[in-house]
């Protein structure tokens, strides 16, 4: 068994997990795995997901920034609802990130499955952003990624990679669950700013949400 996808394996149940809970070591453990999977990705033929893992470090590095810095007057982001813009925001980046996409891998590489290899890439980078607002509907993007990705790991032979995102599918519905049960506790814990809720004290199960300066 490739020892690279192992540590995959590893690092990604252990950022959903950390995602799921608003832990902000979410992020320095999706470095780690990014890392990890930009060589497995690589040697496998999945230019476009290897290259993801680029965009990944970087939108992770902003979505850290983001989750401790970024809510009212500063204080930590804390969970709230998809705005509508930006549904619509992310159906169009998501279309022309995967018609870019699709034309880089057929024209400069020898990608086993340009177009899904694309548009997966294309979905990810998106649900990351979201996830790094701390919009919950993030987790309805990855829910579909991740189904897509299951059949093209499998497809290519990762099928311990194909395994973690069906970890990752199980996970990203528990993550779902929790993020509404924190946004629907909102009017019995109070708001913070702009109708937007304190997640930590709507769930008391969850790991505290990274407050500014915590690493």
């Amino acid at each position: 068994m490739d020892p690279t996808e192992v540590f995959g394996f590893v690092t990604g149940a252990i950022c959903v997990w950390l995602a799921v809970r608003q832990n902000v070591w979410t992020f320095p453990i999706g470095l780690a795995n990014n890392v990890a999977f930009l060589i497995l990705f690589a040697g496998a033929g999945l230019y476009a997901n290897a290259a993801l893992q680029v965009l990944f470090a970087v939108v992770g590095a902003l979505g850290w920034y983001w989750w401790t810095r970024r809510g009212p007057d500063g204080a930590a982001l804390v969970v709230r609802r998809t705005p509508g813009w930006a549904w619509a925001g992310a159906a169009g980046v998501t279309a022309l990130l995967t018609i870019a996409g699709l034309f880089a891998l057929s024209a400069w590489t020898d990608s086993a499955v340009p177009f899904w290899d694309s548009l997966t890439t294309s979905s990810s980078v998106v649900a990351q952003v979201m996830l790094g607002r701390k919009w919950l509907g993030n987790w309805t993007v990855w829910l579909v990624t991740d189904v897509v990705l299951i059949g093209l790991y499998a497809s290519q032979g990762l099928w311990l990679t194909a395994v973690l995102y069906v970890v990752y599918l199980a996970m990203c519905v528990v993550g779902m669950r929790k993020w509404r049960k924190a946004l629907a506790s909102a009017p019995a814990v109070g708001r913070v700013g702009a109708g937007v809720l304190d997640a930590d004290a709507a769930d008391p199960d969850a790991v505290g949400t990274a407050r500014a300066g915590h690493p």
